[in-house]
């Protein structure tokens, strides 16, 4: 007969025990519910052991930093008191009671007003009539530049002169009220056609002259820079341009070709004048370049060989022998046909 089997106990000793419960719990065998037990107590361990183990801060004393500051700021002082060399660069200036908001500038005397040559004041002489100091000098500066003041309206427009003080020493200037302007009616075209130069106040011609109004249409071909400055918005620079162009072509053979011009690219109105005011005379032959006589130098400076083009029909040349025709350019594998009927008008084959 079987001996009856004796319930385990369940003493003080197994209710300290977690891990039967954990493994009624979660179904875990003994050994995952000690290493789940153990991973437990690690991370407890890794949460509060730098809290338990951190060493105790140091209390903060500001006693002895504010004692160091302070022996600092003395050594400072002391040094600014002996060191006199900042002094010297720099003094200060020792103001009087009563030179306290006294102008820096010294005064010169009022005098009474009178009619007066503003052409002929210094800037002592305006002071004397209430201008300021700066203004003053600003004043006869400009007078010097501009070979002095033709009108009260010159006056007034400084800079800097309150309206006050020039309403004040208006009625006293010698000045007319306006500057004369230019009688345009008497420039007027002479024998050769061309008009003359602008007249200032004073009779003398002025630097620039005045274009005309109904200009007749002249030769692109002929034309010298002083005809072509005729043209409202071609100066010397864009005259002397449109020349350059020309002989390095060796003469326009339309009007379109204007276009090519460097200072004309961005500005389309004036291609517009000058193609307006200027013609190809019909049957114009242009000067051209004989490819097979003529060097390197001498055809790259043609705008349309240039010096890529001017190499390649060299090498050509000295390989197949003189050119027969200008059409066998065309022979050549890197000219494209474009270039080609560019070039045509002005290369030759002799």
């Amino acid at each position: 007969m079987p001996a009856p089997s004796i319930p385990r106990s369940h003493g003080p000793q197994n209710a300290l025990n977690p891990m039967p419960w954990v493994r009624r719990q979660f179904g875990y065998s003994r050994g995952e519910a000690r290493g789940m037990v153990g991973i437990l107590l690690l991370m407890a361990g890794c949460v509060f052991g730098p809290i338990l183990l951190r060493p105790e801060l140091p209390s903060y004393l500001p006693a002895a930093d504010q004692k160091g500051l302070n022996e600092l700021a003395a050594q400072l002082k002391e040094h600014r008191a002996t060191d006199q060399s900042y002094a010297s660069r720099y003094p200060k200036r020792a103001y009087k009671k009563s030179e306290r908001g006294a102008s820096r500038y010294p005064k010169v005397a009022q005098v009474r007003l009178a009619p007066f040559d503003p052409n002929a004041l210094t800037a002592e002489g305006w002071e004397a009539r209430g201008v300021p100091h700066f203004v003053a000098i600003r004043m006869v500066k400009y007078q010097e530049a501009a070979g002095g003041f033709k009108a009260k309206a010159q006056v007034k427009k400084m800079y800097g002169l309150e309206d006050s003080v020039y309403q004040r020493l208006a009625p006293f200037m010698q000045l007319p009220d306006e500057a004369p302007k230019r009688d345009y009616a008497a420039n007027k075209p002479g024998p050769d056609g061309k008009f003359p130069p602008f007249a200032s106040a004073d009779g003398t011609p002025a630097k620039f002259a005045r274009k005309p109004r109904n200009l007749q249409p002249f030769d692109l071909n002929t034309a010298d820079t002083t005809q072509l400055m005729q043209i409202r918005g071609i100066g010397a620079g864009r005259a002397k341009w449109v020349v350059k162009y020309r002989n390095q072509l060796g003469g326009y053979r339309s009007e379109d070709q204007l276009d090519e011009v460097f200072v004309l690219r961005d500005a389309p109105d004036l291609r517009d004048s000058l193609k307006k005011y200027t013609f190809v005379a019909p049957g114009y032959a242009p000067k051209t370049v004989n490819v097979n006589t003529a060097t390197f130098d001498e055809m790259y400076l043609q705008p349309y060989i240039g010096k890529p083009k001017a190499r390649v029909i060299v090498a050509y040349r000295q390989q197949h022998g003189p050119f027969k025709t200008v059409e066998d350019l065309k022979q050549i594998p890197i000219l494209k046909l474009a270039d080609w009927e560019k070039m045509r008008p002005y290369v030759r084959c002799e």
